[in-house]
């Protein structure tokens, strides 16, 4: 499991990763400057970020495994398979866009101007409670930030090479317009679609979109089980 951007495996995933690890092994994993992981002085890209994750499974011998990516974790999931596709099973990439103009209008606007006081408080505090470091909290989102203004697209060829059998998932309110979800799943091969009702991260109980109550994250896991077990 890789988590969004600025966030923690908990902030991603907490209310999805206990219902996932009742049918299957999870490794948790947290990105370079992210939560448990320190930053080690280098920008951060998409591509790093999947060298990084093979080189933990290459440590742990797992040879293949199922890859579920959330948002920015759905960008590395992306590169993982297509720089790494030996060690994956299936893919699950959630709330994830593989052009710019795949995200909502506006998106990118303002981002060169983002600050740390624009974070979401959810994913500060989180963040603290793990590693209580101001500057640790300012160098990840700079470095979060800085990648998203640097973001460049994949080609639909880089896209049509992904083979193992992915299932895109999206909210009808998401990051992700539900038309670039629709393309997304027919330039990959073996691709499967979701789109679920919710905003960005709120149908898997997302820390800043969770809904109180809502049963969604507990049948979206369901739809995911199902597309792992086949």
């Amino acid at each position: 499991m890789i988590h969004g951007g600025g966030s923690t495996i908990q902030t991603s995933f907490g209310k999805i990763l206990p219902l996932l690890a009742k049918h299957c092994k999870v490794i948790a994993v947290e990105l370079q400057a992210h939560g448990h992981t320190k930053d080690r002085g280098v920008p951060e890209t998409f591509q790093q970020d999947a060298d990084d994750v093979a080189a933990l499974l290459q440590h742990l011998k797992i040879s293949r495994t199922h890859i579920v990516g959330f948002s920015n974790g759905g960008h590395v999931s992306m590169e993982m398979a297509m720089r790494h596709p030996e060690l994956i099973n299936k893919l699950v990439i959630i709330s994830a866009f593989y052009k710019r103009e795949g995200a909502f209008a506006g998106f990118f606007d303002g981002m060169d101007h983002a600050t740390l006081e624009n974070m979401p408080g959810p994913l500060k505090t989180a963040y603290l409670q793990i590693n209580n470091d101001q500057n640790g909290l300012r160098t990840m989102f700079e470095k979060d930030r800085d990648r998203m203004i640097n973001f460049t697209d994949w080609s639909d060829e880089q896209i049509r090479s992904i083979h193992a059998p992915t299932l895109i998932v999206c909210g009808d309110r998401d990051v992700v317009t539900a038309e670039h979800a629709v393309k997304m799943s027919q330039l990959i091969p073996n691709a499967q679609l979701m789109i679920l009702p919710g905003n960005h991260g709120s149908f898997i109980g997302e820390i800043c979109s969770a809904e109180e109550e809502s049963k969604m994250p507990e049948l979206t896991v369901g739809m995911i089980g199902e597309f792992l077990k086949k």
